[in-house]
């Protein structure tokens, strides 16, 4: 049994700064997968890699592209990352992609990151520092404003080392991954072997997932069976929660489990095509109105919504806002899920957040009682948001076993709450399990 600890970290930043020659630098490996690639020399889909960087510790790359027209691609990569190296180039300093891939980690949360000055060896030092003044201003009040600035050169393999030291430094101070919770799968790619069937990759981004699974896809509908289980090239029994995954599907095709798609356990999530959330904006340049069109990235996955302003008459750069998103397609989620909102066109960055609640109703603009219903979910523990969830359902009894969908935890989890909450006696039950009534 392989027991190393697996992390994922991901390469952020403008095109031509280096990021996949940085990551064969540290690996050995090259990620760009496509010949277009290859000719063009620059990453159009996610690349993948990765390399043990200690006997303890393998590390997973997701090489995300930098050009502006593949941002969408970029969006799909950022999900499940441990942390991420921004890579600068010393010759050029901040550019236009740097900006916009910091807003969008700074907007779902990445928490740990190193910052990459490649190229160093183009220019002298009195430039580098000049850059390293300039990325200190931009990097301010994210979530780099304390990383390091590592200066390295890929083609000389100076600064390597430094840079795998630090990545061994931020691993140390990261929590245990959640396993007690619903496995979850955002596919980022999905094709067919001969002899084999179809295989899905993506990054296991909660519970664990085991040879042998059944697993409901979303948004197909569709139900399969876990054939066959990769981690790294090795084939193995059980995946984790933060582990790059290869999966082969049973009596599936293809078409049904595409880019964007997601695997879950069956009869755990609850679809939905109304989510409230709390989107936070970032320098907007044009107004930004009651239902406005947006393009909704969450995980891999992306769908057109319009925006409900309940509090506001417009949006303004760089506050918070409770909103809700009315979706064209339903999709599947919980609550603290990250998400990126993109004008329709033209395609622009507005901003992001979280979901306070991922199955809500249609809500009236300025209702104080449905704004204050919101805010209250948003500020709650999970056992109050439990409470909360069968107070909206009062007026008639469910099975508890609807709100492990409705709530999207492990069943576990759910009943030991309700549990609490039934001794307590703020909600009542008949029956025994999951099979009693609430």
């Amino acid at each position: 049994m392989d027991n190393k600890k697996n992390i994922i970290v991901g390469t952020a930043g403008h095109i031509d700064h280096g990021k996949t020659t940085l990551i064969r630098a540290l690996t050995g490996r090259n990620t760009d997968r496509l010949k277009e690639e290859q000719n063009r020399g620059i990453s159009i889909e996610l690349g993948f890699t990765h390399f043990d960087l200690t006997d303890e510790l393998r590390v997973g790359i997701i090489d995300v592209p930098g050009h502006e027209k593949f941002i969408k691609n970029m969006l799909s990569g950022v999900c499940g990352m441990d942390m991420i190296i921004l890579v600068i180039a010393a010759d050029e300093g901040i550019m236009a992609q740097t900006k916009e891939h910091l807003d969008i980690l700074n907007l779902i949360g990445i928490k740990n990151g190193i910052i990459a000055l490649t190229k160093c060896d183009l220019v002298d030092k009195d430039w580098i520092e000049l850059v390293k003044l300039d990325i200190a201003d931009e990097v301010s009040g994210t979530f780099l404003e304390d990383a390091k600035i590592i200066e390295v050169s890929s083609t000389e393999k100076t600064g390597i080392d430094k840079l795998k030291e630090e990545i061994i430094r931020i691993v140390d101070t990261l929590p245990e991954k959640d396993l007690n919770t619903n496995s979850r799968l955002y596919v980022d790619r999905s094709f067919s072997i001969t002899g084999f069937g179809t295989v899905v990759t993506g990054t296991l981004i909660s519970g664990i997932l085991n040879l042998d699974d059944e697993i409901w896809v979303y948004p197909s509908n569709k139900l399969t069976k876990v054939r066959n289980l990769q981690v790294h090239d090795n084939n193995v029994n059980t995946a984790y929660s933060g582990q790059r995954v290869a999966v082969n599907l049973a009596n599936i095709k293809k078409e049904d489990v595409s880019k964007g798609s997601v695997l879950v356990p069956n009869n755990t999530f609850t679809e939905s095509s109304i989510i409230d959330v709390k989107l936070k904006t970032i320098n907007l340049p044009f107004e930004i109105t009651n239902r406005t069109r947006f393009h909704l990235y969450l995980g891999s996955s992306e769908v057109l919504c319009r925006a409900i302003l309940l509090e506001n008459e417009e949006l303004e750069s760089n506050k918070e806002y409770i909103v809700q998103l009315r979706l064209e397609e339903p999709i599947i989620s919980k609550r603290n899920d990250k998400f990126i909102l993109r004008l329709f066109s033209p395609l622009y960055t507005v901003g992001g957040g979280y979901i306070i609640d991922s199955n809500a109703t249609k809500k009236k603009r300025f209702n104080s009682y449905d704004i204050e219903q919101i805010k209250t979910l948003d500020n709650c523990n999970f056992k109050e948001y439990i409470y909360n969830y069968i107070d909206r359902f009062s007026d008639k009894f469910y099975f508890e076993k609807n709100y492990y969908n409705f709530l999207s935890d492990s069943d576990k989890n759910i009943s030991k709450l309700i549990d609490e909450l039934i001794y307590e006696n703020k909600v009542i039950s008949f029956g025994n399990t999951s099979d009693r009534l609430i």
